[in-house]
């Protein structure tokens, strides 16, 4: 259900604004959104776990805090991270 280390590397090199970037929204995002999609896929297989379902939800609701701040700062940073990733508003 986690992501290896190879994958979240890549996610960060794919994503970062500059060399030593590893903790910018949009690199958070795109962490948050491939791990939701791993969640996502469990929960269809695996309906009643509750206590997944609740990690899923957490992790739903920071990272959309994280899309309202890039909001508030760049639209269009918001709008190229939505389109990138393919997050449905």
């Amino acid at each position: 259900m986690s992501i290896t280390a190879e994958k979240k590397q890549s996610l960060i090199s794919d994503n970062q604004q500059t060399k030593t970037d590893t903790g910018s929204p949009e690199v958070q995002i795109a962490i948050l959104t491939e791990r939701i999609t791993n969640l996502s896929e469990h929960m269809q297989k695996h309906k009643k776990d509750l206590s997944t379902r609740r990690g899923l939800l957490t992790m739903v609701a920071r990272r959309r805090k994280l899309l309202d701040y890039v909001r508030s700062k760049s639209e269009q940073r918001y709008q190229d991270i939505l389109k990138k990733h393919g997050i449905r508003k």
